[in-house]
């Protein structure tokens, strides 16, 4: 049987033109975009761009909201009451929605951003909180989050698809979890190793954890960060090398 993996990327969170023109390149490759809608970055502008590009593209798009904290791109804890973060999260998604619907664009998926999504990992009781920003504002949607986490529990509990998602990027520590961006080599930066790495999860093969060790993840989905420095290429040699491999790159649904 022929293996299928879905690859996303996180786009739409600057607005400069030169990042805009990446990440429309990038939708090239992919088969999922998770687009920013307001809580760590994204605006009217970003958010209607990369709805457009998915549709023409023919990639899935979805919601990537955060904690309401641009000033830290969303990459530092909060600690905020239920309702007033459930109700950030119903809005971020509520955005992006209106802005797919002007365009005729259905979102298929939702995936928390950066802190929000690392403290969800092994929150249970945030992890449902995610998930009932979802159920009440894209029913239909799907659960993206990191594969092996509390996430995947919040999911099913809710009636949700879940998808387990791996990154290319990313180092992991030896619990499966991805390594903090405050500690160095966090990031993965030489191209040929993101290959390797997205090879790896796809195959659902090993993969090496920063301590040396090996972990086994098993992942429906493949994330490259569109900011990481060379995402472009990164993307498109990733793309050509599951080609070659014989793994079909789709959006699950």
């Amino acid at each position: 049987m022929s293996r299928s993996i879905d690859l996303n990327a996180d786009l739409g969170e600057f607005a400069d033109a030169e990042a805009l023109a990446r990440d429309r390149a990038i939708m090239a490759y992919i088969s999922s975009a998770n687009i920013a809608c307001g809580g760590h970055a994204g605006n009217d502008r970003t958010m209607a761009d990369m709805l457009e590009a998915s549709a023409a593209a023919n990639v899935a798009a979805g919601a990537h909201p955060s904690y309401p904290d641009r000033e830290n791109f969303g990459r530092t804890s909060m600690k905020m009451a239920d309702d007033v973060l459930l109700e950030s999260l119903r809005g971020q998604i509520t955005l992006l929605k209106r802005h797919g619907d002007a365009r005729g664009v259905v979102l298929a998926h939702v995936k928390p951003h950066g802190q929000l999504y690392n403290d969800a990992a092994d929150n249970l009781h945030l992890a449902e909180l995610i998930a009932h920003a979802i159920s009440a504002t894209l029913p239909r949607a799907a659960y993206v989050g990191l594969a092996g986490s509390k996430m995947a529990n919040a999911a099913r509990a809710a009636g949700l698809t879940f998808i387990a998602e791996g990154f290319a990027d990313r180092r992991y520590d030896a619990r499966a979890r991805l390594v903090s961006r405050k500690e160095p080599d966090a990031v993965i930066e030489n191209a040929a190793e993101r290959i390797e790495q997205a090879l790896d999860l796809a195959r659902g093969d090993p993969i090496h954890n920063k301590e040396g060790g090996l972990i086994d993840l098993v992942v429906d989905s493949i994330c490259l960060h569109s900011d990481s420095e060379g995402a472009l290429a990164s993307a498109r040699d990733i793309r050509a090398a599951l080609d070659k491999a014989g793994i079909k790159v789709a959006a699950r649904r």
